[in-house]
């Protein structure tokens, strides 16, 4: 079996390790890579996102499997992409598009635990527009406050902070674009030890 392995993070070199004590592999190949997963596999020179250049890479060799470690890819789509190409006709392990919006913006996972009743921290969804009403429930909360870009951040959208003027300034700058796209809007949430 030849997989692709999309990624290039210390996760996609865990994943990476294990694929390769398969009995069942052939070839690895993992896109972009790094230096861990060059160990057990071969890198190759093509970005997470670029649909057409995975396709190609996959149909001239012959890949069985395509595996997606990042969020990026995922919330752009490529699951869907894969599975939509008549040409390609192999498996993709991650969710749709719609599946990876669970990750992919905190709003919407927030809301979608609120509306089918799972347990989830007190919160509030803040953006330009509302950010009086964000300050104002920061100072209902108990320190430590906790903000988190709405989209996807690199691993860095969260804040948590001990002082509520700090969070409140923090509100601010988070979404005057501190965190590019990903914090237009900002996700208020109380602080839950565990």
């Amino acid at each position: 079996m030849n997989i692709l392995l999309l990624g290039s993070g210390g996760r996609e070199h865990a994943i990476a390790w294990k694929l390769k004590q398969s009995d069942k592999l052939d070839n690895l190949f993992v896109a972009p890579g790094n230096a861990g997963t060059a160990e057990v596999a071969q890198n190759v020179d093509i970005q997470v996102n670029d649909f057409e250049a995975i396709k190609v890479f996959a149909l001239e060799n012959n890949i069985d499997m395509i595996v997606v470690g990042p969020e990026d890819p995922l919330v752009n789509g490529i699951s869907d992409f894969v599975v939509a190409d008549k040409d390609l006709n192999i498996p993709v392990i991650g969710p749709s598009k719609n599946g990876a919006e669970l990750e992919g913006s905190k709003d919407f996972a927030k809301e979608f635990m609120s509306r089918h009743n799972i347990p989830t921290a007190a919160y509030l969804t803040v953006t330009k527009e509302n950010i009086e009403e964000g300050s104002e429930f920061l100072s209902t909360l108990k320190a430590p406050y906790v903000l988190k870009a709405d989209g996807l951040a690199a691993g860095k959208g969260v804040l948590i902070i001990e002082n509520l003027k700090e969070a409140q300034d923090s509100l601010r700058e988070m979404l005057d674009g501190k965190f590019g796209a990903a914090s237009s809007k900002v996700v208020i949430e109380e602080f839950l030890t565990g």
